[in-house]
């Protein structure tokens, strides 16, 4: 069966005949000259260092609900970590810090309304918090 198509065949038919060299070793015939080779086509750039950084920043929707959820988790054990501090007496300027921290990453939103509700209830306990500390 003979198949007739574009995948590069056809080119090879096309060369021209090359001459057998002798038995006793190579040699290279004076008919034949050296074929330039090809010009290559210049690579072509994505758009710079930009565009790659604005496709690092997209996220899928499953992604940014998982980092909402890690946000809030984060949240979450520093309130935990609060609560232990306040029960214990050993409470630190490091869990300040650390519930200042935390606050400003609940912002973000993860597009699913449910959980962005979930996480600004999180975000106005560790604002209200954060607010008792300051005067305290």
């Amino acid at each position: 069966m003979r198949i007739y198509g574009s995948n590069g065949t056809a080119g090879l038919a096309a060369t021209p005949a090359t001459r057998r060299a002798p038995a006793s070793g190579f040699s290279v015939s004076e008919d034949d000259s050296a074929r330039a080779a090809a010009s290559t086509a210049p690579l072509r750039t994505v758009g710079g260092i930009d565009a790659l950084i604005a496709l690092q920043g997209i996220e899928d929707p499953t992604e940014r609900r998982r980092h909402a959820v890690k946000r809030g988790r984060l949240a979450l054990d520093a309130l935990d970590e609060l609560k232990v501090g306040l029960l214990g007496g050993d409470l630190t300027l490091a869990t300040l810090q650390k519930l200042k921290a935390v606050a400003c990453h609940l912002k973000n939103g993860s597009g699913d309304t449910g959980l962005d509700g979930v996480l600004a209830e999180i975000e106005l306990r560790v604002e209200v918090e954060i607010a008792k500390m300051a005067t305290a």
